[in-house]
This record gives structure tokens, sequence and C-alpha cells, in this order.
């Protein structure tokens, strides 16, 4: 039999007693609570449809999708649960611990959810075992009430390894590590079936592509938040400040943050991944916020602006600024359906790549700096220029770099673009007055039939429009 294992026994608690006398009276006097499933409306028809796609690419395969279980931060303590991302997408569930089992039928597949079953009032393990005990995680919805409101059959976890044993044939694992897997020798994931899974979230039905607009409305919101906070910023609290005040606001009617916020001022703007988020912010500063919401149905935005913090772009900034914005105006120039996911990037590039040589940055001529033995633009651009989006900030992540790059968009594709220039302050061949400027644009995007709709176009992007932004709510 299979369980979620009590938390170790803390030693600096005493014991409780195990008298017939004591049990009795912590059975005792309980109302029931509102243990109602809580799911988005449309998850569980959504991950219906997604269920039927991906059982037409293994018609004759049991598949078998864990959601994990939370890793451990330090010692004893846990950092919060997020479910793998394939594991939601043919769910809609959140649980910690659960597994979802196809097995072929003659006209598709039978799927049943495997879920650790709380324990409540009469039962030792409500208030014993901190894990699956009602009087430690509060009122948890039992398997039928998950039936229910995910439209799918739900069983004990603690059924999985003897159900496992009984199929026929190969089943194939994708998801999460889980200990049930690995006692009912399943230990390995299936390659063929990850890629697969990666492929069908490549292009986002209507459902999806609403959660992804939640997502960025939230994001978007709370890149204003963050701008009317630069006053307190730079008063002391420094890039801290900020970051919390859009993690609070991530928090606010949605699940969290969908990555690692970065958030660097000044010379750590240039830093692509600043996640420490530790230091000053100061007026002639210029800001880059990478940040977005995950929605409860794990959704996420991916959303970058660079700001200048007292308001007015300096001329060095302003420089930089406008390059990326020239680049990013030439990514999206050539995104339409037809067009291939390599073309935006490589059109980015480019600019970048003229811009810095018209600037004398670059050694050598233009054709050298292009030519892909050259690419010496790409010091000052490390990083690529944008990537799917969904259920993960980057998404579709198993699918074949073939087909990720040289398959022409679609309607329903969701994707970022993102150029950025990122001079480092210790960057010897660069101008003293550019060293130390970081500068990303980045947006999302959805291809739809007649080209692309910008999802978070409601952030301004000319400088004009910035500076007017940050003055409006920050004076």
């Amino acid at each position: 039999m299979t369980t979620l294992s009590p938390a170790p026994r803390d030693p600096r608690m005493p014991r409780l007693p195990t008298s017939e006398t004591f049990r009795e009276f912590m059975a005792s006097g309980w109302a029931e609570p509102d243990r109602t499933a809580r799911v988005t409306p449309g998850a569980a028809e959504a991950a219906v449809s997604h269920r039927a796609r991906l059982s037409e690419r293994f018609p004759s395969d049991t598949l078998v999708i864990a959601s994990g279980r939370s890793a451990v931060r330090s010692n004893d303590t846990e950092f919060g649960f997020r479910p793998h991302s394939d594991f939601a997408w043919l769910t809609g569930c959140v649980a910690e611990a659960a597994v979802v089992v196809m097995r072929p039928t003659a006209s598709g597949h039978d799927a049943v959810l495997y879920l650790t079953e709380p324990a409540y009032a009469g039962e030792e393990a409500f208030y014993a075992d901190a894990l699956r005990g009602e009087l430690w995680v509060g009122a948890a919805p039992g398997l039928d009430d998950w039936a229910t409101a995910l439209q799918i059959e739900v069983r004990s976890l603690a059924e999985l390894p003897d159900d496992l044993r009984a199929v026929d044939g190969v089943a194939l694992r994708a998801g999460a590590v889980e200990p049930a897997l690995v006692e009912s020798g399943i230990d390995a994931s299936s390659p063929a079936l990850e890629r697969v899974l990666s492929d069908l979230k490549l292009v986002k039905d209507e459902w999806e592509i609403g959660q992804l607009r939640a997502a960025v409305d939230a994001t978007v919101e709370g890149f204003a938040a963050v701008v009317a906070e630069l006053p307190t910023a730079i008063s002391g609290r420094g890039e801290r400040w900020l970051q919390a005040t859009f993690e609070r606001h991530s928090r606010q009617g949605a699940n969290g943050v969908g990555y690692t916020t970065v958030m660097g001022s000044g010379a750590n703007a240039a830093t692509l991944h600043w996640s420490r988020c530790d230091g000053p912010v100061s007026a002639d500063h210029l800001v880059l916020l990478d940040a977005g919401v995950e929605v409860d149905t794990l959704y996420t935005a991916d959303v970058t602006r660079v700001f200048p913090a007292s308001g007015t772009f300096s001329p060095a900034q302003r420089r930089v600024y406008e390059l990326v914005l020239e680049a990013r105006a030439a990514a999206l120039s050539v995104l339409r359906p037809g067009a291939l996911f390599s073309d935006f990037q490589e059109a980015a590039h480019d600019v970048i790549a003229r811009g810095l040589h018209s600037w004398g940055i670059l050694p050598g001529t233009l054709e050298e700096a292009l030519s892909p033995e050259g690419q010496y633009h790409r010091r000052y651009a490390i990083c690529g220029n944008g990537h799917h989006l969904g259920l993960d900030v980057h998404d579709c992540a198993k699918t074949s770099e073939e087909l990720y790059l040289r398959t022409p968009l679609v309607a329903g594709m969701v994707l970022t673009v993102e150029p950025g220039i990122y001079f480092h302050a210790n960057d010897l061949t660069l101008p003293e007055e550019l060293r130390g400027i970081g500068a990303r644009i980045e947006d999302d995007l959805l291809i739809t039939e007649s080209g692309y709709e910008n999802l978070s176009g409601a952030l301004p992007v000319e400088v004009d429009d910035v500076e007017a932004w940050v003055r409006s709510l920050t004076q």
C-alpha cells in the first residue's frame, strides 16, 4: 500500500497520547467543513479534450503521468507545491502526489486519476499525519468530490501499484517522479511521450488562450503597481521592495509568480537572470522588470519592461533602448501564420548586430560580424529573442529543435518576443557611457489567422509613452 509518508516527528514536541479515550476525544465534536473541490470553470472540459488528443497519438499504450511532490527547501521545510505541467494539462487538477493513468480501449483511452486520500475526523491520521490530516491541512475534498469536479474516475493512490501490475504490455511514463510508480517498476520516463505532450501544447485552444489573457492582464496591473513604488524604492528600499510589490500583487486573485522574478536596477539590469533583487535603486537608474503572474490554472504570463526611475531616459539609456525598440519592430514585422519561429529571432538579431556595428562596438567588417563564425553581437545579446508560452514560461520545452524553430507558425500559438541588449558594467570593450545599461522589451503574442495580437500591448513601449507612464504613477 502506498500513501504519503507522515512528516517526521518534531523532537521538540511531546508525543501525543495513544489511549482510546484520547482518540475518542479527538474524533468527536467536529462539524463537517466545506469540502468542495474548487476547479476553475472550463478546466475539466479542457482536460478531457487534451486527453483525447494525446490518446490519438498513442492508441495502444498505457500512459502514466504524475503530478509530483513538494521539493525540500532545507532540513524539514519544503517549497510550495506546484504540479507538473503535463499532469495539469491532462487533468485540470493541482493535487500533490497524484497520478493519472490512461488505459487503451477500443475507442480511445479510459482515464483514472489516483489521489492521496485525506484523513478525516475519526481517523488517527486526522490529527497525527501532517500531510494528510484535515486538522493540519484544512478542509480537503474526498475522492468523490474530485471525481465530480474533474469529470474523471478517481481512486486512492494506495490502489495504484496493484492496478499498474495488472496492465498488459509496457506503460509509458511522463511527468514527475512518484514513489508509487517506482514501486510498480515504472521508474523511467518516456522521451517519446514527453515530446508528444510538448508538441500538443504548441497550439492553444480557446480555453487556454483565455487563461493566458487573464495571466497577462494581471501582470500588466502588477507592472503598474511596481512603477508606482519607484519613489519608495529610491528612498532606500531598493530592488527588494519592487520585487516584493510584484509578488504580493501576483497572489491577489492568482496563484503567484510563474517563474523567479528578475528585478534589476542600474548595472544589475544587464545581468540576464538577476533574481537576487538585492541592489539599490537610484533616480538615475534604468530599471528592468521581467515577471509574470501565474493564474490558478497555472498558465503564466512573461513580460519585460525597462523604465527610467526618474521618469526620463538619459541620452545613453535612450540610445540603447531605441535600438532594442528597433529590433522589436523588426521581429514583430515578420510574425504571422506561415512564418518560422526562427524568422523573428533572426530579424531581431540582425538589427542589433547592425546597430552595434554602426556604433563601432563590433570588431571587423559587418559581413564578418554577421557571419555564422562571427556573431560578435551575441556578446551583448547572449540569449534568444523569444519562446513559446503556456503552462510553463518556457513552454513545450521537450519539442524537437526542428519542430520548435522551423515549423511554420499557426493561429493559436502563444509566444514571447524579447529582444535585448546587455552592456555589463565591467565590459571594457564598451564606451564608458554605455557600461552598466541593460534593456529588454518582452511581449506575449497570440498568433491569429491574419497576423498576431499583442496580449501585453496595454503596457507602453515608445520612449515618450514610457516616460509619461512613469511620471503619471510616481509624481
